[in-house]
Order: structure tokens, then C-alpha cells, then sequence
């Protein structure tokens, strides 16, 4: 699944991504193929993406990287003249069309009443909205139960500079729609941190608590009395206070790089949690930096390279060859 974030400051933007791919093999488990994936792209001078969740799309009947259709973006469209919106639409439109993903949607009610009798459930309500599949059921215990369910998706969050030197940072959900995070144009929210992913400790360290909450009984208690907007309102008063509109742009490299180190380290220790237990150690490897400044533009800070041994290949860089006689 991964994680990617971005930090948006007065002296520029951030973007990180970790390394590792995971997939489910043939029994329906889920491996880690790689932690040498590259999640984080540059798209032209003044924009760059990062990309979660899956990590490959079939094309012609083969399965093919994502990253594959991200050069292949670049490649088919003049991305220079375009502004972040622009660009954040144009690859939303790109894999809602790769991912084929009304099909699976389709098919999931079926499936979700077929696993629910095998566990010994007895289905109430099965219904099939927008993106995703709600459903009501009995456990063996007689215990009323609500559920939910959605097909794999691909997170994008696309940031950077527009051509006259405003920013916008924007997450693409797909399937889903198009969310903007910050806005230079759009006082209070110029400046900030946004994730995609496997984003339970990042929002738990910043947020104080994760979307998983929504599993816990008194919560869910207090959302049907109070409604959603009252019980997010009280929850937000466990945010840390982070001076976003002050934070240097070494700061928030370092706030970016810890979230997924931490959220890496946590994985490797724990098993998802007691209200949700089982979880895919999904963040690992190395972690991919961008910065994206005013006058600089697009700057890697750090980016894995290919390498035998000592020696290292970077492909951005034009190859040091030496003819040998």
C-alpha cells in the first residue's frame, strides 16, 4: 500500500515517498515483491506526484507497473504548459480508465454475501453506492453488525507551482474524486501536511487518532447521536499544534521522512489493532525526497540508484562513459 506526504511551507513544497510493493499471490496472501519501488515522480519543472495502493494494472492482459503509465503520461503530454489542476484532472481521468475498476465494484455484493454465509453470517442489506459497497449483517452471536467494502484503489497526491507562481497541492482517489489540500489563493489553506496510503500512524502521531476509530462501539454511539461533524469536531482537539505557515523547508523534510520511518518501524512491530487486527507491513525501504521551490523548481534531495556493489548508476544524469581501448 505505501505512504506518501507532502509538506506545504512558505519556502517551498515536499514531497516523500518509501520504497516497498506488496501484492497477494495465489492463496489470497499478501508478500512483499520489492522495497525498491519507485513511488515518487517528477512531472515537469514545477510538478510532482506521488503515487499508493496498487501497484500494478493489467494492459493488453498483462499486469503492468504503475509507474509505467506515469512515463508514459509524461511522454504523451505536454506537461510543461500545464498547471497543477490541470494535471492532477488529467491522471485522474487517465487511471479511472487503466483501472477498470466499475467491474469489480459490480461483482463485490456477491462476494461479500458469499464470504459472510461461510463465516456463518446471516446478510441483512446489501447496498451498492458510488464507490464502494455498504452492508448489515448477523454474526453467529446474534450481534448487528455494519460493514463496508471497496476495491483496491490508486491514491495520487500531484503538487507544485503553477505557472504564476501560485501553489496547490491536490489528492486523486480513484475510485473517488478530486480533493485540493492547499491553495496559495485560499487563505488558510496555503500551508499544511497531506497523506495518502497506509495513513493510521502518520494521522495518529499528528491527529491523535486514525480512521479505524470509527470501529470502537462508544463512537460509533455518539456519531448517530451527535451526528459525524460534532464528533470530528470534539476528535480534532487532539491535534498537535504544528506551525505549518512557519516551518522551514529542512523542517518539514525531516517531519516527512519521520512519518514513514515511524510508520515502517510500527509495522514491523504490531499486527493492525484489536478493534481491526491483522495488517500488511506495507511502508519499508528507502525514502524518495522532492523539493519543489519557487525559483528552483523541481530538485530531487534523495532517490534511490541503481547499484552493483559500490558502484551506483543515476539515471537522471548523463552516463560518465569511458572508452576502453
Amino acid at each position: 500500500m505505501s505512504l506518501a506526504i507532502n509538506t506545504t511551507t512558505p519556502e517551498g513544497i515536499v514531497l516523500a515517498a518509501d520504497s516497498r510493493q506488496s501484492y497477494l499471490n495465489r492463496k489470497g496472501m499478501a508478500r512483499i515483491g520489492s522495497d525498491n519501488a519507485s513511488k515518487l515522480f517528477q512531472l515537469n519543472k514545477r510538478v510532482g506526484v506521488a503515487v499508493t495502493g496498487l501497484a500494478f494494472l493489467p494492459e493488453d492482459g498483462v499486469p503492468k507497473n504503475i509507474s509505467k503509465f506515469i512515463e508514459e503520461f509524461k511522454q504523451e503530454t505536454e506537461v510543461e504548459k500545464l498547471n497543477v489542476k490541470d494535471i492532477a484532472d488529467k491522471l485522474q481521468y487517465l487511471f479511472n480508465k487503466k483501472h477498470k475498476w466499475q467491474k469489480q465494484l459490480d461483482k463485490l455484493p456477491e462476494k461479500i454475501k458469499s464470504d459472510l454465509k461461510r463465516q456463518g453470517c446471516e446478510v441483512l442489506e446489501i447496498k451498492k453506492e458510488q464507490y464502494l459497497i455498504k452492508f448489515r449483517f448477523k454474526d453467529p452471536q446474534g450481534n448487528l453488525k455494519d460493514g463496508v467494502g471497496k476495491v483496491d484503489g490508486i491514491n495520487l497526491l500531484v503538487a507544485g507551482y503553477n505557472k504564476d507562481g501560485s501553489h496547490e497541492v491536490y489528492i486523486c482517489y480513484i475510485p473517488g474524486e478530486t480533493q485540493k489540500k492547499r491553495d496559495s489563493k485560499d487563505k488558510g489553506k496555503e500551508y499544511g501536511a497531506s497523506w495518502i496510503g497506509q495513513i493510521d500512524v502518520v494521522s495518529r502521531i499528528v491527529l491523535g487518532f486514525d480512521g479505524r476509530i470509527g470501529n470502537i462501539t462508544f463512537i460509533n454511539e455518539a456519531t448517530q447521536k451527535l451526528g459525524q461533524e460534532a464528533v470530528n469536531k470534539q476528535l480534532r482537539n487532539l491535534e498537535y499544534v504544528i506551525q505549518w505557515g512557519t516551518m522551514t523547508l529542512q523542517d518539514a523534510i525531516d517531519f516527512c521522512t519521520l512519518m514513514i520511518q515511524t510508520t515502517s518501524a510500527i509495522q514491523r512491530f504490531s499486527d493492525g489493532i484489536a478493534a481491526d487486527p491483522g495488517g500488511m507491513p506495507g511502508v519499508g525501504g528507502l525514502v524518495d525526497v522532492a523539493v519543489i521551490i519557487p525559483d528552483k523548481g523541481f530538485v530531487w534531495v534523495s532517490k534511490k540508484r541503481l547499484k552493483v556493489g559500490e558502484s551506483e548508476i543515476d539515471l537522471d544524469k548523463e552516463p560518465n562513459l569511458k572508452r576502453v581501448e
